[in-house]
């Protein structure tokens, strides 16, 4: 049983809503203000969305190079 589970809060300054998912503090980018207390960022439904847009073009980045041509 995790902390998202446990009904851990969105690591976001200002948000008070439960978190969806745990991500890897270094990979949240430093336009979002996060207070991050260990090595996981705890966010909401609504700061995880704005997380993939964020961070798009760098996730496609990644595929292109694992994928095999």
């Amino acid at each position: 049983m995790g902390k998202v589970s446990k009904g851990v809060k969105c690591s976001v300054v200002g948000c008070e809503e439960r978190a969806v998912r745990s991500i890897a503090s270094q990979r949240v980018p430093s336009s979002m203000k996060v207070e991050v207390e260990g090595r996981r960022a705890y966010l909401c439904e609504k700061h995880y969305k704005e997380f993939k847009k964020l961070t798009r073009t760098e996730r496609k980045v990644e595929r292109w190079r694992y994928s095999t041509i």
